[in-house]
């Protein structure tokens, strides 16, 4: 069933073309991504299909009994509401009947009337008509596990981050046939993330979202849709789909064009020796070849080129020697000891408010640790990627605030290039650059960000949620950089894709202050985890600050053992592992065989695929089970 259908749609914001007659449907059950560089106009084509803008051009239809809820990435709040009042705030009558069930509540609660009694009970009646109490059980129960409990709490005494999270509670539970998320992930901590993947993939109806988390994407997407420079791309599938037939897309492209240039140059071989127009034919010939040069050509998308230098780092780098810290009593940082190595790259995880970014201020000097104290060489010079952008003046142009960094840096390469030219690098050319920092979307501003922490040649990089607000591409590329910055990185993230691909260990917060220090990634730690039964407190909790006596680590008295299960692969993973490789050279080897029978060779190519999965699983597989192994041999000893 087609719940909506756009049609040529068009939108422009002065000069800026964001969207250029782009069509496409929206289908009952589909969960669509929404990907595309900062600034291409992603969210506002999710206000155009909620109802908060009106396109310059096109046609927007919607059956009339299709319901649309929209989550925008920063939504708006009523200070004096409680928390269940601002989860109930909705236009449908189901939300409406609810906070006027909430409202006349807290009424009675306050001031009690035989008035208010009888309207409260009239409420009730028509909640148990509607079977609404499983709405309300179902909103409390979505807060629980997004991080907040207390339900009467004012929405004026919530940091931004709670705010957001009570608005997204809202969004889901609210009865539509469309939801519309911009931007779902920010500020969730990795449990969260997973909570809401498995509810979303569970949840009836259509999704439309945009989001930088790439493990989210594959999880919970079936159609990607891309915008590239006001055009629209859309792809079935999940982002793992999308990536390999966008390769294809750009492969028949790049094709396409390097054809129309050879026909252009044979056309303007013919022109030159002197075509005369005075037959019907060539007359076709010279108006092809205007078509042919008029035509708008395909050019490989703009990419970021991140290739600033970095300073020389001493012998001495980082070393923390038993610092710690606390808020009103709650400890966030007990007694951390660690010395900085120069491959280090450090994720730092834990849930919401237990002080990971505390820790990112201490080595940043922005803060001090009530105990223990830091040493810092003298060479190490520190770059800040930070959330918070107030330091950057709405009113000075993008090109200025990148000169307060540096007029001139020296790329990887020992060029010297102007701040000018650094921001072409970034996507921003010459009108952007002479643009207001308080134009600019959020993301951009962010990338703006990203460039001036780059241009002072840090060889320490310090990157507190780096991934909130920043497009995939942006993403990519400066995983790219980080894969050749020869310092330290040290990044607080929620970015599971992102902590998989940069970091070697991980300071996982596992409540109470204590820092568990894991060497490997975010998925070698999940398995570890789960091995051990760790579960992360949902909140830090009040003890005295004491460093003068440490305190023995806890011993896990959980013994370690296979499944039954477990053992038997494990018996039998390495020899799954060579039939799966000796069957892919065998297809791989029949390729060439039926390489005139397309029929055959289609066949050939999906089962090698299925092969190419199924032992990319056993490989995976293999890591952990020998993981696991090599710990129950360690119990043991």
């Amino acid at each position: 069933m087609n719940l909506m259908t756009l049609d040529n749609i068009s939108k422009s914001y002065s000069e800026k073309t964001l969207l250029e007659n782009i069509s496409f449907g929206i289908n009952d059950g589909e969960k669509i991504g929404i990907i595309g560089v900062n600034g291409t106009g992603k969210s506002t084509l999710l206000k155009i299909i909620a109802g908060f803008e009106v396109p310059d051009g096109g046609t927007f239809t919607k059956a009339n009994t299709v319901r649309v809820e929209y989550l925008p990435q920063n939504p708006d709040h009523n200070e004096e509401f409680t928390v269940l009042e601002q989860v109930f705030k909705g236009t449908s009558q189901e939300m409406r009947l609810l906070l006027e069930y909430e409202e006349t509540l807290q009424a009675v609660n306050n001031n009690f009337s035989d008035d208010l009694n009888k309207k409260l009970i009239s409420l009730q009646e028509k909640i148990d008509t509607l079977n609404l109490w499983d709405l309300e059980s179902e909103a409390k129960t979505v807060l629980t596990k997004l991080g907040v409990t207390d339900f009467n709490q004012k929405i004026s005494a919530l940091s931004g981050g709670q705010r957001k999270r009570v608005s997204l509670a809202s969004a889901l539970i609210t009865p539509c046939e469309l939801l519309i998320l911009d931007e779902p992930t920010n500020h969730l901590d990795n449990d969260t993330i997973d909570y809401l993947e498995e509810y979303l993939n569970s949840r009836k109806g259509s999704l439309l979202m945009i989001t930088h988390d790439r493990y989210f994407l594959d999880r919970v997407c079936n159609r990607i849709i891309e915008l590239d420079k006001g055009r629209l791309f859309s792809y079935e599938g999940n982002y793992s789909i999308f990536l390999e037939k966008k390769f294809e897309r750009i492969t028949i492209e790049s094709s396409m064009e390097e054809k129309r240039q050879n026909l252009i140059r044979n056309e303007l071989a013919w022109v030159r020796r002197g075509a005369k127009a005075r037959t019907t034919k060539q007359k076709a010939r010279l108006q092809r070849f205007d078509e042919l040069t008029n035509r708008d050509s395909y050019s490989p998308e703009d990419k970021i080129d991140i290739s600033v230098g970095s300073t020389r780092l001493g012998k001495k780098i980082i070393e923390l020697h038993h610092i710690s810290k606390a808020f009103d009593h709650k400890v966030v940082i007990d007694d951390l000891d660690y010395t900085l190595a120069r491959t280090d790259r450090i994720g730092i995880i834990g849930k919401n408010g237990m002080g990971k970014s505390t820790l990112v201020n201490i080595i940043n000097g922005k803060l001090s640790p009530d105990s223990g104290h830091i040493e810092i060489g003298e060479t190490v010079k520190i770059g800040c990627f930070d959330q918070d952008d107030s330091h950057m003046h709405s009113e000075m142009r993008a090109i200025d605030y990148v000169k307060e960094a540096s007029d001139y840096i020296e790329t990887s390469d020992g060029t010297k290039i102007s701040a000018s030219q650094m921001c072409e690098r970034f996507l921003f050319n010459s009108t952007m650059q002479y643009t207001l920092v308080g134009k600019l979307s959020g993301g951009e501003r962010r990338r703006l960000h990203l460039l001036r922490t780059l241009m002072l040649a840090p060889n320490v990089l310090l990157l507190d949620e780096p991934t909130n607000d920043l497009d995939i591409d942006t993403l990519n590329i400066l995983e790219e950089y980080l894969d050749e910055f020869s310092g330290i990185v040290i990044t607080v993230s929620h970015d599971r894709y992102f902590l998989d691909r940069i970091c070697n260990k991980i300071f996982a917060y596992e409540g109470m202050g204590k820092i568990h220090i894991f060497t490997g990634n975010y998925s070698d730690y999940s398995i570890y985890r789960e091995v051990q039964g760790i579960e992360f407190k949902e909140e830090v909790k009040e003890k005295e600050l004491d460093t003068s006596v440490k305190k023995e680590k806890p011993k896990n008295d959980k013994k370690l053992k296979f499944t039954y299960n477990e053992q038997k692969e494990f018996e039998t993973i390495d020899s799954d592992i060579e039939r799966l490789e000796k069957k892919i050279e065998e297809l791989e080897a029949s390729t060439s065989k039926f390489a005139t029978d397309f029929v055959k060779l289609q066949e050939v190519i999906d089962a090698k695929s299925k092969a190419e999965s199924d032992l990319e699983y056993k490989y995976e597989r293999w890591e952990y089970l020998n993981n696991l192994a090599e710990e129950i041999s360690n119990s043991k000893n």
